[in-house]
């Protein structure tokens, strides 16, 4: 498939963000990712979601990293500093799934995996860790779900999707900024826009959504039930930790909590004051947690 590749020089001076880009090949394309941290520490796979990249976790990984833990932050295809198809035909959820997957086992051979998915993060890390649970010690869901057409998705999430298929130019850094609670600096708002220097970049941007099962009969919706008939018998440690200000996923929380039996005894966390994008809004706090919740869940891993 064609691709492009966002020049290098559009990814300088990125505020709070340090960390050298690392690149792994898929069949042809190339998938960059950052990591922190020990080499031999617990790695904790963080996946971001539509439309960011993996600069969102950039006030997350250093609380890992200060905390022991192997913090690996990719770009998914389409986002970030990975190659970009051309053509929107070319994304689906099962090729996301199996690129994250391919770059976590095949290229990293990781085990041991804590998993924090948001947003996107959370629609492929929950497939990955339904389809290979013995690769994953435990979950964090943030901000997030797995949906499978059968139940209606929110007006406003509806508006989302026409928005962004649809409108002649987008630009990134508003609907980040439009799913924070916080007001983003200038330097933050050049970075969510630096993967993209033209439209001809934004197909991944503009196919995501169109992705998400809407109907029964959608091409991932069997996959996904699958999914949850296995995470409805996922026994290790699974925390639900959303903000309180997300209208998209917020009624996915308790669904969760109610629904994997690893959730059963924990204090999930509700992080106050913080919109969608609660690594932006709360990011040392989910830092922590996340941090914690590993700490405290170590002893129970076999």
């Amino acid at each position: 498939m064609s691709a492009l590749r966002t020049p290098d020089g559009r990814f300088t001076n990125l505020p709070d963000f340090p960390y050298e880009p690392h690149y792994v090949d898929l069949d042809g394309l190339r998938m960059a990712y950052v990591t922190a941290g020990p080499a031999d520490g617990e790695p904790v796979l963080l996946l971001h979601g539509e439309p960011s990249w993996s600069f969102l976790y950039r006030k997350v990984i250093p609380v890992l990293a200060d905390a022991g833990l192997r913090a690996i932050a990719p770009d998914l295809i389409g986002f970030g500093r990975s190659d970009k198809p051309a053509e929107r035909s070319a994304h689906s959820y099962a090729r996301h799934v199996e690129w994250i997957r391919s770059f976590a086992f095949d290229k990293l051979g990781l085990t041991g995996v804590t998993l924090v998915g948001q947003d996107w993060g959370g629609l492929i890390g929950l497939r990955l860790v339904a389809e290979h649970p013995d690769r994953f010690a435990r979950v964090v869901a943030a901000n997030t779900g797995l949906p499978t057409g059968d139940q209606a998705m929110p007006e406003l999430w509806w508006q989302f999707r026409r928005m962004v298929e649809a409108a002649p130019e987008l630009t990134v850094s508003r609907l980040v900024q439009s799913g924070c609670q916080n007001e983003l600096t200038e330097a933050v708002l050049a970075a969510y826009d630096a993967p993209f220097p033209d439209q001809s970049y934004l197909a991944g941007v503009r196919a995501m959504p169109t992705l998400v099962p809407t109907a029964p009969d959608d091409p991932a919706s069997t996959a996904n039930r699958a999914a949850w008939a296995e995470l409805s018998r996922w026994e290790r440690p699974f925390l639900v930790a959303f903000s309180d200000q997300d209208p998209i996923t917020g009624a996915m929380a308790p669904v969760l909590r109610r629904t994997v039996p690893g959730a059963a005894g924990f204090d999930h966390p509700v992080i106050e004051g913080a919109g969608h994008f609660l690594q932006e809004d709360a990011g040392e706090q989910l830092g922590k947690v996340i941090a914690e919740f590993v700490r405290s869940t170590a002893a129970t891993m076999p």
